[in-house]
């Protein structure tokens, strides 16, 4: 028998606040709760904002002022957290990039942002040591190691097998972010409050037309995003609750949830800097947390992890899944597992795009239906339109998915006329953003996503867009032309595919691969690189003489099943 939906309230007072201000209250409330824990060594809230306070100082004796972008380019540590509300705290703007971004792309993303400062792991120095040749400012390399947040006995066994080999990162005139923060003693920061709709984090989403477009959000637009969902979760979160943070700080997802909600409801982040299934299982076991978020390829990793074969698993109070649709039959696969480890909960499916935080729909507590993605947020309308016009469409009838609340962006960074495209005024006076999904609502508002008009692929919850990967492919000189495609994966859900027809003269060979994957990895995220290379003489064409992309996903949706 269904149980009663959890009804959430239908409205929430935002405060005018910043992101810093609003884990300044709760650190206020609960100053020696642990706000974050990192392998095992644990931060308490008015530590945490200590430590922010320490690198707000060094940053604004650096030079950076409200409206000034620096670029973060970090794992999920405490040295990434601490600069992040860092720059909060000043005013300026967090330029949130993937470490795992091709060169060409951290050189494109400075550049946008005119970014003088930038964070990154030693781990990954030499890429953007290279990336910052080609700026158009002068940037400044902050560089953190991992041994300096590790508990002794971890950082000593880190340096060894690891550490070791960028002992020598930072060269000159770059820094050691420890010794950075050393800089901003005696310095007096300004009060903390600035405008909550200015520009307060940029973050990434790959273009349809193969150029990564900025988004800009506000401070309200993560505070808002932060209250709607723990008021859509439906658990008080309170002291003593624990979420295993494994979605990285770059993501939306990431930032949007699996931290900021979880920081300012006094809720303690269990630190991930990447995720593998071995660590990941034993962080379930070992430390119990009581939430956990992830997208479909975490959880259907979950069921193959012989680590947890008999864990008792009634520790989870919520398991929330978002980044990716999540299909029906997974669902119940991971349900039935739920339940064989003695949970009481059931996975719930959320939607949202990087334009609103990520979030803004999540199934409730109780009263799901299958297929649905759930009901929207506080706040936050959907409607569904004729694709691409102001035409609403009644309950039941498909077509695009468009919705509104105070999660939508300012726009795309230096882009008017992307934003007119994604965020457009209705007759009603209102602006709504045109998500470019396909999907429909039932009579009692549940959201039911169908499937994208946008070309993308997402693999690992990372969001692909092929045009961009075509680009790179069809400038290499052994290319007459190729398509890339989404092709499935039972590790990935998608794993990406190029079909490439050589250009004449040239003959396909391994070498000529590696030539083109060469040309790739300048260009391209290590996380959306193709997995696979097949020629062909030819491709299939629309009537219009364009590749016939369609075809090519139906045929490898047939050769997997």
């Amino acid at each position: 028998m269904e149980q009663t939906p959890y009804r959430q309230k239908e409205h929430l007072t935002y405060p005018d606040a910043t992101m810093f201000e609003m884990l300044e209250r709760i650190a206020k409330q609960y100053p020696d709760e642990p706000a974050y824990e990192f392998y095992g060594r644990k931060t308490s809230y008015a530590r945490f904002v200590q430590r922010i306070e320490t690198a707000a100082r060094a940053l604004k004796k650096a030079g950076v002022g409200p409206g000034d972008a620096v670029t973060v380019c970090m794992p999920n540590t405490p040295q990434a957290l601490d600069c992040f509300y860092a720059i909060d705290r000043i005013g300026a703007v967090a330029n949130m990039v993937h470490p795992l971004s091709a060169q060409t792309e951290i050189t494109y993303y400075l550049n946008l942002t005119k970014s003088r400062l930038l964070l990154t792991v030693d781990l990954f120095y030499e890429k953007v040591e290279a990336a910052i040749r080609q700026t158009e400012q002068p940037v400044t390399i902050l560089i953190a190691r991992m041994q300096d947040e590790l508990p002794l006995h971890l950082a000593a066994l880190y340096v060894l097998k690891k550490g070791k080999d960028y002992l020598r990162f930072p060269k000159s005139p770059h820094r050691l972010w420890k010794t950075f923060l050393k800089d901003g003693e005696g310095i007096t920061l300004p009060p903390a409050s600035f405008g909550p709709d200015r520009t307060a984090v940029i973050l990434y989403s790959g273009g349809t037309s193969g150029r990564p477009k900025g988004i800009c959000l506000s401070d309200r637009n993560f505070n808002a995003c932060a209250m709607q969902a723990r008021e859509a979760i439906g658990e008080q979160f309170r002291t003593g609750l624990k979420m295993l943070s494994c979605m990285p700080l770059f993501h939306g997802f990431g930032l949007g949830i699996n931290l900021h909600t979880v920081l300012i409801h006094g809720v303690s982040c269990i630190l991930m800097p990447t995720f593998n299934s071995k660590t990941y299982a034993d962080m379930l076991r070992r430390k119990k947390p009581n939430f956990i978020a992830g997208v479909p390829t975490i959880f259907e990793a979950l069921l193959h992890m012989p680590q947890i074969d008999k864990l008792d698993m009634r520790f989870l109070m919520g398991m929330f899944c978002g980044g990716d649709s999540l299909s029906v039959e997974l669902k119940k696969k991971i349900d039935a597992f739920l339940a064989a480890h003695n949970a009481t909960i059931q996975v719930r499916e959320g939607y949202g795009l990087t334009e609103c935080v990520k979030a803004s729909c999540l199934t409730p507590k109780y009263g799901y239906r299958e297929g649905s993605i759930g009901i929207p947020f506080p706040d936050t309308e959907y409607r569904i339109v004729k694709p691409g016009t102001a035409e609403f469409l009644p309950a039941g009838e498909e077509g695009e998915i468009i919705l509104r609340g105070p999660t939508l962006m300012q726009g795309y960074l230096n882009d008017p006329e992307e934003t007119a495209k994604a965020l457009r005024t209705l007759p009603d006076g209102k602006t709504w953003l045109y998500t470019g999904d396909l999907g429909c609502m039932d009579a009692d508002g549940y959201v039911y996503f169908r499937q994208r008009l946008k070309r993308m692929i997402i693999t690992n919850g990372y969001n692909v867009y092929p045009a961009q990967i075509e680009n790179v492919i069809d400038s290499c000189p052994e290319v007459s032309y190729s398509c890339v495609i989404g092709v499935p994966d039972p590790r990935r859900m998608q794993k990406v595919k190029a079909f490439i027809v050589p250009a004449e003269g040239f003959v396909p060979s391994d070498e000529t691969k590696e030539r083109i994957m060469e040309q790739l990895r300048l260009h391209v995220a290590k996380y959306a690189l193709p997995r696979e290379i097949e020629f062909r003489a030819e491709l299939p064409k629309t009537l219009v003489g364009k590749v016939a992309y369609r075809l090519l996903e139906e045929e490898a949706a047939q050769t997997a099943a």
